[in-house]
């Protein structure tokens, strides 16, 4: 068991990471799991992948509900929610961890639709559910975050676009969330080792990632920035709502 999370510190509680069942979000939902929360793992389309790990974070000791949804389709985020109203009857916390762009065959404004619009869909939809003291944090990349004012590399600038686009969205709902009791993290980290989306760009334009690994002095790995997304859901939530992860000389401050 690591010790990313006190022992203990979340029992009780009821976790939702979007896209966990591989990569960042599975390591994110089993920290939450590791803490002793209750936990709902989300994926697309990889449902043995997500019982797999359900079955391994049972064995902690808690519940894990696995939920498939396209968090595009607004009716398949609303029919996620009932499931995880009906299995848990509350959210403590949601990570909004899901995202994507750079995938081949998929419609132009996908990565605005799955950035922006899908990540505004899945907390108006859970806003039901969290109450006082819950935690919503969204995940990007300073690639995405510092975008206005750093550019990036040309194959991933409309994904940093959108992801963008999408937590200037979650940013306006701040002060009505903060009416509620929610508290709204943003976690931003640089270029992560073993990502998909690093497979990808790596795939587009070769020596990418190496090239951003030796400007930056050191990449995070998905485990040790998934630990970041979990702090970020307990922690204190910064002045600025912002928790950067890495190396940032690089970007321009806003």
């Amino acid at each position: 068991m690591s010790d990313v999370l006190p022992a203990g510190s979340l029992e009780g509680k009821v976790a939702l990471v979007t896209g966990s069942s591989r990569g960042i979000g599975a390591d994110t939902v089993r920290y939450f799991a590791e803490a002793g929360a209750d936990v709902v793992i989300n994926f697309r389309n990889k449902a043995p992948r997500a019982e797999k790990l359900a079955t391994q974070l049972r064995e902690l000791g808690g519940r894990a509900l696995v939920v498939g949804a396209d968090l595009t389709d607004p009716a398949s985020v609303a029919s996620m929610m009932e499931s995880v109203r009906a299995e848990f009857g509350r959210l403590d916390v949601l990570v909004l961890n899901a995202s994507g762009g750079m995938e081949s065959g998929m419609a132009e404004d996908y990565a605005l639709a799955l950035n922006r619009d899908a990540q505004l869909s899945v907390l108006n939809a859970a806003l039901p559910l969290l109450g006082e003291g819950s935690r919503v944090v969204f995940v990007t990349s300073h690639q995405a975050h510092f975008i206005r004012t750093t550019p990036t590399m040309p194959e991933y600038e409309p994904v940093a676009l959108s992801k963008r686009a999408g937590e200037d969205a979650l940013r306006e709902l701040i002060p009505s969330l903060e009416t509620k009791g929610v508290g709204f993290t943003v976690v931003s980290g640089d270029m992560i080792e073993g990502t998909i989306t690093a497979t990808l760009l790596e795939r587009a334009n070769p020596g990418a990632i190496a090239g951003r690994r030796e400007s930056a002095g050191k990449l995070y790995n998905v485990s040790e920035f998934a630990a970041e997304v979990a702090r970020a859901a307990v922690d204190a939530v910064p002045a600025d709502n912002t928790r950067l992860v890495g190396d940032t000389s690089d970007f321009v401050a806003e």
